[in-house]
């Protein structure tokens, strides 16, 4: 006999005997379609822990690399400019200098970025050596000289160098300085005026202004994370912006041939000298803020000289206005030349070196 089955019933937990739900199954229905729903956001949030984990890597890895290319460029550009003059030590600081010629000693002093090679690759060394002492020093932190951890004011660096000065038996000096060394150059005839004989004050920087430059430079010059930048991403990112840098600093001539050929710009994107350069950026506009209250109280010869299309120092807001603070003071300005006015004009600067020097033998 065969049996016919009807239909099998859904089970009496799903379904009551109408055939509807029951509370218990619309709950299993419920549970699973959850459980479809909420895999996504799962899914999406395991993916977002996956790509940030990859980007860290990522990050770290090319962190890495910058730091190990900054290390062997840094060694490369010193295994191409070694040190070519001698050292001194003053105050554990040891200070990197090269001493040419006989005669009436004459410190040179450079600025923001450069180094010895700056005033020797102008061209006026060779000319001063014939009648004076000079002495250049590379500031700390650049070149061979170094920058201990410190408040690198003007000031600090005067201290420094009236030091130096004594060790290389130097009574008086004509003093020139170039740009941020323009604020040294005064500092140290504010605090040593009986060493100072006469001062030539090239393209300075002396009263305080709104600055981009020193904005962007700020970071790098912090510890930690400016530490960070220096032995990584900031030589690199340097390579990149330097040859726009130096075209500022001639402007509006072209950046000279010997300057592009013989100065040893691989130097300048050293870590270093990328903090020394850092923070005498941030520093410069409190320094002159600072320094500004005491210019009357010089009392000996100045010979200022600039570009007059200076487009990093502002002619009238700086040097023009502190030829008109300092009344016996002379002021050169050379039409239409840039920032680098000893490598564009040597013949302009070689004779207000020798105007200031020949101040001094006058009022003698």
């Amino acid at each position: 006999m065969i049996v016919h089955r009807g239909a099998e019933k859904p089970s009496s937990s799903a379904f009551n005997s109408n055939g509807c739900a029951t509370t218990k199954g619309r709950s299993k229905r419920w549970s699973a379609y959850s459980r479809k729903i909420g895999a996504a956001p799962q899914h999406k949030a395991d993916s977002r822990r996956f790509n940030t984990a990859w980007t860290l890597l990522g990050s770290a890895t090319a962190l890495g690399a910058s730091a190990l290319y900054a290390a062997a460029q840094a060694k490369q550009a010193e295994r191409r400019t070694p040190p070519i003059g001698a050292f001194l030590t003053v105050d554990g600081v040891r200070l990197h200098y090269v001493e040419r010629g006989d005669g009436e000693p004459l410190v040179l002093i450079h600025g923001n970025g450069m180094m010895i090679q700056d005033f020797l690759v102008s061209g006026i060394v060779d000319d001063l050596a014939e009648r004076h002492r000079v002495i250049i020093f590379d500031r700390p932190g650049y070149g061979y000289s170094d920058r201990p951890r410190g408040l690198w004011t003007p000031r600090t660096h005067a201290t420094l160098f009236q030091k130096a000065l004594q060790q290389l038996a130097v009574a008086q000096a004509v003093v020139l300085g170039h740009s941020w060394g323009a604020l040294v150059a005064v500092a140290l005839a504010l605090q040593a005026p009986q060493l100072v004989r006469s001062l030539v004050l090239a393209s300075g920087y002396y009263y305080p202004t709104l600055r981009a430059d020193v904005v962007l430079a700020s970071p790098v010059a912090l510890p930690g994370i400016g530490d960070l930048m220096r032995h990584s991403i900031s030589p690199v990112i340097g390579r990149i912006l330097q040859p726009a840098l130096l075209k500022a600093m001639f402007a509006p001539a072209a950046v000279t041939e010997r300057f592009d050929r013989e100065f040893p710009k691989a130097m300048m994107l050293r870590p270093i000298q990328l903090r020394a350069s850092a923070e005498d950026a941030a520093l410069m506009t409190p320094s002159a803020a600072e320094l500004q209250k005491h210019y009357r109280d010089l009392r000996l010869p100045v010979v200022i000289i600039v570009g007059g299309a200076d487009q990093i120092a502002d002619v009238d807001r700086q040097s023009k206005r502190l030829h008109g603070e300092l009344p016996d003071s002379h002021l050169i300005v050379v039409p239409g030349l840039g920032h680098m006015i000893q490598h564009l004009a040597p013949d302009a600067v070689i004779a207000a070196i020798e105007q200031a020097s020949e101040q001094v033998r006058v009022a003698a």
